[in-house]
């Protein structure tokens, strides 16, 4: 099933590419040509957007850890910033 929707999704955008190209829609072309060029990526390494995401997500975490750490400042505890919002 899985090499169906993938097969069907890459033969759907190249009807898309052909028909954005003959009515001369260049950057809808390119465009689907993208999104068919990521989708036989993920496909073939198995990498996705999202995995990226989390990733990038992950280490904007970690060096926020590390500033405050660093910094050492008052703000860690929620509980203390909500009642010196509430003043």
């Amino acid at each position: 099933m899985d090499n169906l929707i993938y097969i069907g999704s890459l033969i759907l955008l190249a009807l898309l590419t052909f028909t954005f190209n003959r009515a001369n829609y260049t950057k809808l072309m390119f465009l689907a040509v993208a999104v068919g060029a990521y989708i036989v990526y993920s496909h073939e390494t198995g990498h996705s957007a999202t995995e990226f995401k989390d990733k990038m997500i992950k280490s904007v975490d970690k060096s926020a850890e590390k500033f405050v750490d660093r910094y050492d400042s008052d703000i860690k505890d929620a509980e203390k910033v909500k009642k010196e919002s509430q003043k």
